[in-house]
């Protein structure tokens, strides 16, 4: 019987109700198939920073270093600078691990009416790939005299071609799976330095797969595009900030954002994917049992997935489909279910 060590980072605020809903069906996936899921918990996140003054303790990417894969929750505390948790957690995971691609389904379930009242679950079913490593969200800039008339700011994004073309093969290959057509959203005709050599880079390997449809689309069509004709996308290629825009607004198309996943995937498995929902850790709702755990539990399928789990990760999915389909959802989508009678009824569809 296989076993995967899988390490728990609940986080913050709904991520401590979300996370235990969502393990809750991996282990009644993981019985059903005949596999063991060895979890083990950490505190990391602002919670831990309030306490300790960061995030992780210094050999935490060590210690994460040593499981399968990362089952992730959500960070965040509004008691903490909120430009900390992206810096000193999840990017910092993210690129230690080489996790550079960031993998966000978006497909309108069964049961739950998209906001776009004229496109229905056969309009709304693609995937955004958003290169994760490099790109606007590197960090790599500073602020000079901030309180001087002239102060100054400068965020300077990173493209390499290395960088480019990992992001490219895993997206074509991903759609020779699917429905064989890769959309590249970029900006190249007003960021003509940075986006061109994506866009270069892009199109060359491109033409090694001949047997996949590509195009060319600027983010301010591909945004409209997503609310006037979702139909027209397969697998959505980006950079790391159009992607994270993209995904949200993804997110919202298929009714909320709790119900969307994301796995950030090194794909060579050289080191743990980690895997979380692509909502934030919600304190306003916290403690209250209303939190949708669909996008954690989904994000737990596309763990198994990704660890070969392939039947079991196609059973959770089923199980979240035939459960808004019966209506069983949360606040957020007009429902009154609870947290754990979400996962409650997955596990009975399973």
């Amino acid at each position: 019987m296989k076993n995967y060590k899988i390490a728990v980072v609940p986080g913050d605020g709904i991520g401590h109700e979300i996370v235990p809903a969502g393990l809750k069906v991996l282990q009644a996936a993981a019985e059903k198939h005949q596999f063991t899921l060895e979890t083990q918990e950490f505190p990391f996140g602002a919670g831990y920073y309030k306490q300790h003054g960061q995030f992780m303790p210094n050999d935490g990417l060590d210690t994460l270093k040593q499981f399968d894969a990362v089952y992730f929750g959500a960070v965040g505390d509004p008691e903490v600078d909120d430009t900390l948790p992206a810096m000193l957690y999840t990017f910092r995971v993210r690129t230690a691990f080489q996790q550079y691609v960031n993998y966000r389904p978006v497909k309108l379930l069964p049961g739950i009416d998209s906001p776009l009242r004229y496109k229905s679950h056969k309009d709304i079913d693609f995937v955004v790939i958003r290169e994760n490593n490099e790109g606007e969200f590197v960090q790599n800039g500073k602020i000079i005299h901030p309180d001087q008339p002239y102060g100054l700011a400068t965020d300077t994004s990173v493209f390499t071609r290395a960088g480019i073309e990992r992001i490219a093969h895993y997206s074509f290959k991903l759609a020779q799976k699917r429905r064989k057509k890769v959309t590249n959203v970029t900006k190249s005709n007003t960021l003509i330095n940075s986006l061109a050599y994506w866009d270069r880079v892009i199109e060359e390997v491109s033409v090694q797969y001949p047997d996949v449809t590509y195009h060319k689309m600027y983010v301010d069509n591909a945004s409209a595009s997503f609310v006037l004709k979702p139909e027209v996308f397969d697998v959505i290629v980006t950079t790391n900030m159009i992607g994270d825009i993209l995904s949200d607004l993804g997110g919202a198309i298929m009714g909320s954002l709790g119900l969307g996943p994301s796995g950030n995937i090194n794909p060579e498995k050289e080191f743990p994917s980690m895997f979380e929902p692509i909502h934030g850790s919600a304190p306003d709702i916290a403690g209250q049992g209303i939190a949708n755990p669909v996008g954690s539990i989904w994000s737990g399928a596309l763990m198994l997935g990704h660890l070969g789990e392939t039947e079991a990760a196609q059973d959770i999915l089923k199980g979240i489909e035939a459960t808004t389909q019966n209506g069983i959802v949360t606040v957020d989508l007009g429902g009154n279910a609870e947290t754990t009678e979400i996962a409650d009824s997955v596990i009975e569809n399973l």
